[in-house]
């Protein structure tokens, strides 16, 4: 029987409590189940590093990944799971990616956009998740085309479809959910970036975000993010490949 450091459970599970945050923003991830509690890939991690702790879980759930970060500093949550950024990784500890996965465009089926880079315009006016992966992405890269800010990602193609813009920005699968219920609607086949998704502890927590690393390389290698992956519907996800 491995016996834990106490610095561990100290970073990850104080008072013998891991906190997880669950962001329902980004459905490859994380998804309400028909009994309203919450399933998917991070779920699964999320249930299966308290077992190896040997703590009880509390899923804590949000709605958009930028106020998962925004909750850092009110100490709501231990873990976390959020796309590698060069804003977070300030204040985050990041493990290697589990899942990639892509960023790209919303636009209508008779617009003449056809690659990403196309977007990239004056006059243009883009909708994005405040504070997702692909918002802080696309202030940095974007030159001339206009960012305009919905609270989470679901509701950016809210923002796109009710002000007519030229494109929703947003993870791949969720976009041609919406392409694949209106016709009138397309998604583009090329991404502007690949969305490294990994577990996240808070800074300073140094002995927490080394086991961490540690259990995410070893569920990548067991196959059990794949299994989770295909438990929950996401067959065309791609796991992160070890480093």
């Amino acid at each position: 029987m491995t016996v834990l450091n106490p610095a561990v459970l100290d970073d990850l599970a104080p008072q013998g409590v891991l906190r997880a945050a669950i962001n329902y923003g980004n459905p490859v991830l994380a998804q309400k189940g028909q009994d309203g509690l919450p399933k998917g890939v991070s779920v699964a991690l999320a249930k299966a590093l308290a077992e190896e702790l040997g703590v009880r879980l509390e899923m804590v759930t949000f709605d958009a990944a930028g106020k998962v970060f925004a909750a850092l500093d009110e100490h709501v949550w231990n873990i976390a799971f959020l796309a590698i950024e060069p804003v977070r990784e300030q204040q985050i500890a990041f493990s290697d990616p589990y899942v990639i996965i892509e960023g790209t465009y919303l636009v209508a089926a008779e617009s003449p956009f056809q690659r990403v880079q196309d977007l990239d315009q004056s006059g243009l006016r883009i909708a994005v998740g405040k504070g997702a992966a692909y918002d802080l992405f696309l202030t940095r890269t974007l030159q001339q085309a206009q960012l305009e800010r919905a609270e989470t990602s679901a509701s950016a193609v809210d923002l796109y479809l009710e002000q007519q813009l030229d494109a929703a920005a947003g993870v791949r699968q969720p976009l041609e959910q919406v392409a694949v219920g209106n016709p009138a609607y397309r998604v583009l086949e090329d991404a502007f970036t690949s969305i490294r998704q990994a577990m996240a502890v808070p800074r300073r927590r140094e002995a927490g975000a080394a086991y961490v690393r540690d259990f995410v390389k070893r569920k990548k290698a067991e196959g059990f993010v794949h299994a989770a992956l295909a438990e929950n519907g996401q067959t065309d996800v791609a796991v992160a490949p070890s480093v």
